[in-house]
């Protein structure tokens, strides 16, 4: 494909404000891209305005699937960017947009890897699958639905594009957010013995989980600790009053030593041993993701890095990454080989200013067809 058409399709990407719960758009526009091809589309619904995109190309052979989120994280104020954030704008080598980075680069490259391979005119020696997910920003719900709805379970590996800046991530962190509520009762401050103050439970639990999650010494030897943050704090109604009502939030990046289930088995048990002691805590999780288990001795891993340097000449590694994708849902398929392995190089991602390389983002183009041709032959 020119460099011109390609680099439209990813324009065209970017100008869908597909921030959750307007993912269908992305799916329309793809649809449009594929449908004059003899190819297998898809349409999955998650909810109104939101589908996820399932395009199989190829009858026979190897299956080899592309992954790629069609959300993106809301622009925030206007005011900040330099350009408008949903509408490419190309300047100095960069593409600038909302989704430049995370990860429309990666979905589009994916896309012009296909239709590249549609309109060669060869027969394909394999099969393609392409899964646009929707709700990965906000908790892998489409990923999770095209999981259970058996979609990857016949592929032989799995391609995520998220930024990685042409390196090969073989592991994440996992992720668990939570918040606690917390209930008490209100009374004037100058009697605070005839109320509860629901702050104090939210201290006492926050003690006892870095206490708790402190002390165990596992660690990964790649991805590290797991890490703890409070990240967000609030009760109360005004400064004189005793707070009837107070809530806090956590974030957790888990990892396979000390996967989700063992952490989440703790705060339960932290927050039934405060209201055995008079607290009323109530605990619920939002976010609960998995981590990924080291994928470094996989054939695709192995696979994807040669191609990489030797077809490339590119000195790529694998790597490790902290943020969960896509991939804590898909790896519930048993035995599928799973890489992250994107254009972009991340570093703007949920920013003002959303770049993607334009150089990065053709290689990728590039890389995704002959990755694809390397893995049937390798493969059949």
């Amino acid at each position: 494909m020119e460099k011109e058409a390609a680099l439209k399709i990813l324009s065209d990407l970017i100008a869908i404000p597909s921030v959750n719960g307007q993912e269908a758009l992305v799916a329309d526009y793809l649809t449009t891209l594929f449908h004059k091809y003899p190819v297998q589309i898809e349409r999955v619904n998650y909810a109104p305005k939101r589908d996820n995109l399932v395009v199989t190309i190829g009858n026979h052979g190897p299956l080899l699937g592309f992954s790629g989120h069609e959300d993106v994280v809301d622009a925030g104020a206007i005011a900040d960017w330099d350009h408008p954030p949903f509408q490419a704008t190309m300047q100095n080598g960069r593409l600038y947009g909302r989704g430049a980075s995370d990860m429309k680069s990666g979905l589009a490259a994916m896309v012009v890897a296909m239709l590249d391979l549609l309109e060669s005119g060869k027969p394909l020696a394999g099969r393609l699958r392409l899964l646009a997910s929707v709700g990965e920003e906000t908790g892998e719900y489409g990923a999770a639905q095209l999981t259970q709805a058996g979609y990857a379970d016949d592929l032989q590996g799995l391609v995520i594009g998220e930024p990685t800046d042409l390196q090969v991530r073989i592991s994440h962190k996992g992720v668990i957010d939570y918040k606690l509520e917390s209930n008490g009762k209100s009374v004037h401050s100058s009697q605070p013995e005839l109320g509860k103050n629901a702050i104090l439970p939210l201290i006492d639990f926050i003690q006892k989980t870095q206490t708790v999650l402190a002390q165990d010494d596992q660690i990964d030897p790649t991805l590290g600790a797991l890490t703890h943050v409070i990240s967000q704090i609030q009760g109360g109604s005004q400064i004189n009053t005793v707070p009837a009502h107070a809530w806090m939030t956590g974030n957790i990046r888990t990892i396979p030593a000390y996967p989700n289930e063992m952490v989440m088995q703790q705060l339960n048990e932290i927050v039934a041993q405060l209201n055995q002691q008079g607290a009323q805590l109530s605990l619920t999780y939002s976010y609960p993701e998995p981590p990924l288990p080291t994928q470094a001795n996989t054939a695709l891993a192995q696979l994807a890095l040669q191609v990489l340097q030797q077809q490339f000449n590119l000195n790529s590694q694998l790597t490790v990454g902290t943020g969960a994708t896509d991939a804590s849902e898909y790896y519930h398929v048993p035995n599928l080989p799973i890489i992250i392995l994107g254009p972009a190089d991340g570093v703007s991602d949920h920013q003002p200013n959303e770049f993607v390389s334009i150089d990065k983002y053709l290689r990728g183009c590039q890389f995704y067809r002959t990755f694809a041709e390397n893995f049937w032959q390798r493969f059949s």
